[in-house]
């Protein structure tokens, strides 16, 4: 009886979110090592499809780091990356293009099982991700930055309650399809779909005063304390970026961004349908 008592309590906090949240849009990015040739692990997608039955609309942005080196390797070339981002030539954006279809075919193929409608399609297609070559010395080769995002097919899959599954390509205006950070790609869709939250799934707990102390965890922070905590290094290395990614959201007009660990169970629902949340959440 207790437990069930527990239950209960924990669906009416969740609630007035629910009702908050209603037919709003949530933009998600998981990526990195996370991602493996199998796709996404169900806990994630279970959160995902919550929500989507809970009447929100997420967009899910993934990546797929270990499978694109593994069939680099396997076709004889050496992954190098400069600051982070992969060196792309001709041979690598290609493999990159069919490592990444290989995983949104298997994310869609899984939520479809699991229930719900989803939808694969890259960055290319319709125009959905424009970009142009990021001058960098030395020369990436074909990696690009966002300069536009084309709504048109992404509002007719959410307005059908489809879940879109993205993977981060995108078209030059020279017609050459280029590799784009995963990060830039979901927060550039979340300022043009207006959406509602913008949510970063990573391998750590948030921002942290202390990185090796979760109890040190930030959980709400503004963009003003977000810009203190970099000058001061508190915020370092891979974070700086991650959370600069979720201040370029908040300056394009969505209303809070999340930084969560992917490896707490139902990290999204938690952090979404909850008072305290679990992880940090960034607001203007």
């Amino acid at each position: 009886m207790k437990e069930a008592i527990k239950k209960s309590e924990v669906l009416i906090e969740a609630l007035p979110y629910i009702k908050k949240f209603h037919k709003k849009v949530v933009v998600i990015k998981y990526g990195g090592a996370a991602v493996a040739e199998s796709g996404i692990e169900k806990g994630i997608l279970e959160d995902i499809i919550f929500m989507n039955y809970a009447g929100m609309r997420p967009v899910l942005v993934h990546g797929g780091g270990p499978l694109i080196s593994k069939m680099m390797e396997k076709a004889g070339l050496e992954p190098k990356f400069i600051g982070g981002r992969r060196v792309t030539d001709k041979d690598t954006i290609h493999i990159i293009d069919r490592a990444l279809h290989t995983i949104n075919k298997k994310i869609v193929n899984a939520l479809r099982e699991m229930g719900c409608r989803a939808f694969g399609l890259s960055g290319r297609e319709n125009g959905l991700i424009r970009v142009k070559k990021m001058k960098t010395k030395p020369d990436l080769g074909f990696v690009g930055e966002v300069t536009s995002v084309d709504t048109t097919v992404l509002k007719q899959l959410v307005d059908d309650n489809i879940i879109p599954v993205i993977y981060p390509l995108g078209v030059g205006r020279d017609g050459h399809l280029y590799n784009v950070n995963a990060d830039d790609v979901a927060n550039e869709i979340a300022i043009a779909m207006r959406a509602e939250k913008f949510v970063l799934l990573t391998n750590v707990n948030g921002i942290m005063k202390d990185k090796g102390d979760p109890s040190t965890l930030y959980h709400t922070l503004t963009l003003k304390e977000v810009s203190g905590l970099i000058r001061k290094s508190v915020i370092s290395g891979g974070m700086i970026p991650k959370a600069l990614s979720c201040v370029n959201a908040i300056k394009g007009g969505v209303k809070k961004a999340h930084i969560l660990d992917a490896d707490i169970p139902h990290a999204l629902l938690l952090e979404i349908f909850t008072d305290k949340g679990v992880g940090t959440e960034i607001v203007k």
